[in-house]
């Protein structure tokens, strides 16, 4: 833990009425981190103004950087950013928002013959960059699914924040971050079922290369600088104990990766998107934090990875959260006026990714924004206290642009043309309750391949499903890694090109 120098006692710190024992001097994002979900974009650098708490009691004087982000009656009522506010004496601490997100678990596998890995019960689990998300299944199908926040967003919110982060001495201590919760997942699965967590006996766990590095404690320093070659592909096979999880004796397989940037996930998510089947020209896009894409032509396969950022992933805009109870996640426009829907039913307490594709769509329709993304009004509410702020906009221009950009370039560095792709298949959580056309409207996807693009749910962890079902898939998705070829979008001078091009909607 950080500490401020000059503390040596022990203080009561309360959060939502349950009590922990601290020693003072401890930052609140420090000591909240070890028992709750905290969502630290950027990495508790005090640079985001996200980690927003009600606390109360002793605590440190408000700083500078909390008077930037926070308003007066903000400061009146309470509100702290956790990664400047340290703990003094007893305190309290309320979080709100706590409410499970909808993380697309899955959508459906094409068939195929069972051949598992497991004996009894078995686990597929997806490590994306900001969510989790694992499917539990025994002899007689899916038993149980759960999904959850990444609990590695309080070291940042991107790849390149969580290896500088390893590589800063906090290896250890992210790959504890993400087993115990691995191991808090497989506990609610095997809850859910009425089994005991001893008795998952294999399980398919696929991710980014970063993330499988932080879960095996492999030293990702090849993974932060040139030439980006990964000194571990994966595609091998672990113990549970060997990754303190609650099932030591299961075989844990993690699928081979492409390379430094295109994962086991992209991998898996071709698996489920059954491209590798087919006789067409078909694009995959895995739409999340750390965006991935495949053209699978029947005889080559071209891979690639862009920096999306969190944008579309609930965090990185002022007011955005993950797809949970409070989130808008439509915004259309009726009777010349913005109206958004808010899961749950409840009063809108932020904006999810498939709600911000919707509100830049109707900004546009509505003269509220330019092509250029300039807002007439800054912000712009989209409910009664919700807005979209002019920084908002830039933060989704940079990642719209980055995802349409590296889809075009793999097109085009095929030698084809976009009328001679099939389909575009969109995996990810975010992309199931995406609005295709609004999607293609405000440039994310290419608008001429909007028609036909479909969703697929979350790819990846269905992939991983696939590889636990059925043996035979172990090595089908070995051979699609080996086989895939990776298009340096840094390189490409047809990236930076359409990337500029891509800014404007």
């Amino acid at each position: 833990m950080r500490l401020i120098e000059g503390y040596g006692r022990m203080a009561l710190l309360t959060i939502n009425d349950r009590e922990y024992i601290v020693e003072a001097g401890t930052l609140l994002s420090d000591a909240i981190g070890l028992h709750h979900t905290l969502e630290l974009p950027c990495g508790g650098k005090g640079r985001c103004g996200k980690c927003r708490v009600t606390a109360s009691g002793n605590l440190s004087p408000v700083s500078e950087t909390e008077r930037g982000h926070l308003s007066r009656r903000e400061l009146e009522a309470g509100i702290r950013l956790a990664c400047c506010t340290a703990v003094e004496g007893d305190c309290r601490v309320f979080l709100g928002g706590e409410a499970k997100s909808v993380i697309c678990g899955g959508g459906e596998m094409p068939d195929f013959t069972l051949k598992p890995l497991f004996h009894t019960f078995g686990a597929a689990v997806d490590i994306g960059t900001t969510t989790l998300a694992a499917r539990l299944y025994g002899h007689k199908g899916l038993l149980a699914q759960a999904s959850g926040i990444n609990p590695q967003n309080r070291y940042g919110a991107d790849v390149i924040s969580r290896i500088g982060g390893a590589l800063a001495g906090k290896g250890v201590e992210m790959a504890q971050c993400i087993r115990k919760a691995l191991k808090a997942l497989l506990e609610e699965l095997s809850g859910e079922a009425g089994i005991s967590p001893e008795q998952i006996d294999a399980l398919a766990i696929t991710g980014n290369t970063a993330m499988l590095y932080l879960l095996t404690e492999t030293d990702p320093d090849c993974l932060s600088h040139a030439p980006f070659e990964a000194s571990r592909l994966f595609g091998e096979l672990w113990r549970g104990v060997d990754l303190e999880l609650p099932c030591p004796t299961a075989k844990v397989y993690l699928p081979r990766c492409v390379s430094a940037f295109v994962g086991a996930d992209l991998v898996t998510a071709l698996l489920a998107s059954g491209l590798w089947r087919k006789e067409e020209t078909s694009v995959l896009a895995d739409i999340g934090t750390n965006g991935e894409m495949a053209l699978y032509s029947g005889k080559r396969l071209y891979c690639c990875s862009t920096a999306a950022g969190p944008a579309f992933e609930g965090t990185g805009l002022s007011m955005g959260m993950a797809g949970k109870e409070g989130a808008i996640d439509r915004v259309a426009v009726q009777e010349g006026a913005l109206c958004s829907h808010v899961i749950g039913g409840g009063k809108a307490a932020g904006v999810c990714g498939s709600g911000v594709v919707d509100a830049m769509s109707a900004f546009l329709e509505l003269g509220l924004m330019d092509e250029t993304g300039c807002l007439t009004k800054d912000p712009v509410f989209i409910s009664e206290r919700v807005s979209i702020s002019q920084r908002d906009v830039r933060m989704v221009q940079l990642a719209k642009s980055a995802v349409c950009a590296g889809v075009q370039t793999l097109i085009e560095n095929a030698g084809i043309s976009m009328a001679e792709v099939d389909r575009l298949v969109i995996a990810g959580g975010f992309g199931s309750y995406l609005n295709l056309e609004n999607a293609g409207k405000i440039g994310l996807i290419p608008p001429a391949l909007a028609r036909k693009a479909s969703p697929i749910g979350n790819g990846a962890l269905l992939g991983a499903a696939m590889v636990l079902l059925n043996q035979d898939f172990i090595e089908l998705s070995s051979r699609l890694a080996r086989q895939a070829e990776t298009v340096d979008l840094a390189a490409s001078s047809i990236f930076q090109e359409r990337y500029l091009e891509g800014m404007l909607f």
